[in-house]
């Protein structure tokens, strides 16, 4: 059915990741200080052009390093995207939102269990893990160089 499909895992991911861009992303915002929204108000900017180009400016840095970490949070979820699109079999690569998929992290969760210890396959299982750890690292790394960028530039 329809149900058990990527854009269904998507769905999933972005309700479980929206909060917590959303929260870091207004701390970022509430960050930055009400001077430089009142000059701008008192410079005859109305209050969309100080959105715009005051606070979303200084703001950025935050705000995209909440989209990195969401990101992040997403790759690494497992159970509710395995309990949303089920557990398919599939030896096809998906052509479509609307087809099944398996995902790394569940791929990992399930056929861990029923490995034979040194074979190939728990080397394969090992190594997708391994992927998964690269990419979320990389992402961090991404994070921490935006975080810092943003601090370097309101000096």
């Amino acid at each position: 059915g329809y149900g058990e499909c990527i854009l269904a895992g998507w769905i999933i991911l972005a309700i479980m990741t929206l909060p917590h861009v959303i929260s870091i992303s207004e701390d970022s915002i509430r960050a930055v200080p009400k001077a430089y929204k009142e000059a701008s108000l008192a410079l005859g900017a109305t209050h969309w052009e100080t959105v715009k180009r005051v606070i979303l400016p200084n703001a950025r840095s935050g705000i995209l390093a909440s989209m990195v970490l969401g990101m992040g949070n997403a790759i690494g979820e497992t159970m509710a995207v395995l309990m949303v699109i089920g557990n398919p079999n599939i030896p096809w690569i998906p052509s479509s939102v609307l087809e099944p998929v398996r995902v790394l992290t569940s791929t990992i969760v399930i056929e861990h269990s029923y490995v034979a210890w040194g074979s190939m396959h728990q080397h394969a299982l090992f190594a997708l893990g391994f992927v998964l750890f690269i990419v979320v690292a990389i992402l961090n790394v991404i994070t921490t160089a935006i975080i810092r960028k943003g601090m370097s530039g309101r000096r």
